[in-house]
């Protein structure tokens, strides 16, 4: 009898610690299911941004790549006793760094040089007012179109009545900026001789010396220069070309970086606020 009570007894202690341990495992189970919830959903958060936007998030900072010469798009311009880079493109940058959550950082160079940069990662995107052709788009890939101009010739004012049609245009010394739409426009006029420069600065001078004699540019641009020099005239001639709009270029593959920019762009579209940066910094730049 008292074998058996201890036998019993045995049995139920055995019970009973395997109900414990039983348990045991049960709340382990969900304390293992609890503790990883948190690190899947930041796995989740983290495939929301991939790639170089994650870099840039990562950085708090996006760096844009642009040549700042070609007003109204982004040009140099004294601001309360400072020098800084402003332009309807400068303020479409800005929203896209402002709706990513991050800082602004601009890098100014020759146009020529800015997919090659791009290319290098030097820069995580560009907008300088870049139509992206068949050539361009090889290399990297665009956004929707963002603004469409059209084109115009700029001349001495003393040469107006010389250039009234693309025809006069043939076998003249042409300006163009290199790497440029109108660089392959000016490529396409009969006997024309090219001098392609990185910056619409430099071939403005050299119309103004007479080394050229008509500067392609896009209207808003050529429209602003005759605006604010007397020598100079915007001619009747309007250059025609298949891609005539401005993109903003990032590097192939960097998908999710390129919708968040469209996203900032097609929201700036429904607005209208780049019709109304175009009119804005169009005056700006017509300022002293």
């Amino acid at each position: 009898m008292k074998v058996r009570k201890s036998l019993v007894f045995i049995l139920t202690l055995v019970v009973v610690l395997s109900l414990a341990a039983c348990g045991g495992n049960k709340n382990n189970t969900n304390n293992t299911s609890s503790n990883e919830s948190p690190a899947a959903s930041a796995d989740n958060g983290a495939a929301e941004a991939t790639g170089k936007l994650a870099d840039i998030k990562k950085a708090g900072k996006i760096v844009l790549g642009t040549s700042a010469e070609y007003a109204p798009y982004e040009f140099h311009k004294n601001v309360d006793g400072k020098d800084q880079i402003v332009g309807f493109d400068i303020e479409i940058a800005k929203e896209v760094a402002k709706d990513l959550g991050v800082d602004l950082e601009i890098k100014d160079m020759d146009f020529g040089n800015l997919l090659a940069e791009l290319k290098l990662g030097k820069i995580d995107f560009v907008i300088a007012g870049m139509t992206p052709d068949e050539e361009r788009a090889k290399a990297v890939d665009f956004s929707k179109i963002y603004y469409e101009a059209k084109q115009g010739v700029l001349v001495r004012a003393a040469d107006k009545d010389k250039f009234n049609t693309m025809a006069d245009l043939e076998g003249k010394a042409i300006g163009v900026q290199m790497g440029s739409t109108q660089e392959k426009i000016g490529q396409g006029i009969k006997g024309a001789k090219l001098k392609s420069l990185g910056k619409t600065t430099d071939l403005v001078l050299e119309l103004k010396s007479q080394k050229v004699d008509a500067l392609i540019a896009e209207l808003p641009v050529a429209q602003g220069y005759a605006n604010v020099n007397s020598d100079l005239f915007l001619s009747p001639i309007s250059p025609e070309y298949e891609n005539s709009g401005s993109a903003v270029a990032v590097n192939k593959g960097e998908a999710d970086l390129l919708a968040a920019i469209q996203k900032t762009l097609d929201h700036l579209t429904a607005d209208k606020k780049i019709d109304q940066w175009v009119s804005e910094m169009t005056a700006v730049s017509e300022k002293e």
